[in-house]
């Protein structure tokens, strides 16, 4: 079974990634960089999701030489712009707690007194996948979001590393974000659909396919 590197140091965020890609039967041997012992990390200058996400899987790729999934992603809120966004785990800036109890007291803070009409927001994702094919690399981005509201107090249990499931509201379901199950997040998670898009390149990395 083909090996692939899920590059976060995110444990919660590697369990949904191992559920997300048994769910939809692709075999894949999951490891983590911690099962690589990396410790190292790149400095995440991207505009973008999906720059930051290459820059990752780039970086990671170059150490574990092996097919490599990384991604980036957060909170976009219409109100503020699209804060906090491509700096969703940095928003508050050095100096500044970035807990996520932190970071989600400052989403309820700034989103005091907006009517409900502008409370639009979403969760996105974009997921950069790089391996080695034959002489070449191939890369391959693609990126998703889930559409909500931005709730007026949040939820009451906020998880970790995952704080803005706690002020997210999905319509359709009523509820906030964080307080669906493991497997029923899965069923409709940005990084699902992201993957999904994938799924040709992850096929490939599977059976060892080479180009041509």
């Amino acid at each position: 079974m083909r090996r692939l590197l899920i590059a976060t140091t995110n444990r919660a965020k590697l369990a949904e990634y191992r559920l997300i890609l048994r769910d939809i039967g692709l075999e894949l041997e999951l490891v983590s960089l911690a099962d690589l012992r990396i410790s190292e990390a790149p400095e995440e200058t991207g505009a973008t999701f999906t720059e930051n996400a290459l820059i990752k899987a780039r970086f990671y790729f170059d150490r574990a030489g092996i097919p490599t999934l990384a991604d980036d992603g957060g909170l976009e809120i219409d109100a503020l712009g699209g804060e906090p966004g491509v700096r969703s785990h940095r928003w508050l800036g050095s100096g500044h707690d970035d807990s996520d109890e932190a970071l989600v007291a400052e989403v309820i803070r700034r989103m005091q007194g907006v009517e409900a009409a502008r409370r639009t927001a979403r969760m996105r994702a974009t997921i950069a996948v790089i391996h080695q094919d034959g002489a070449a690399i191939r890369e391959q981005t693609a990126e998703a979001a889930i559409e909500g509201v931005i709730a007026e107090r949040a939820y009451r249990e906020i998880r970790a590393g995952f704080p803005y499931r706690a002020v997210l509201v999905i319509p359709g379901r009523n509820c906030y974000l964080g307080e669906l199950g493991d497997e029923e997040e899965a069923q409709i998670s940005q990084r699902r659909i992201a993957l999904l898009k994938l799924r040709d390149e992850l096929e490939r990395i599977a059976a060892g396919r080479v180009a041509g």
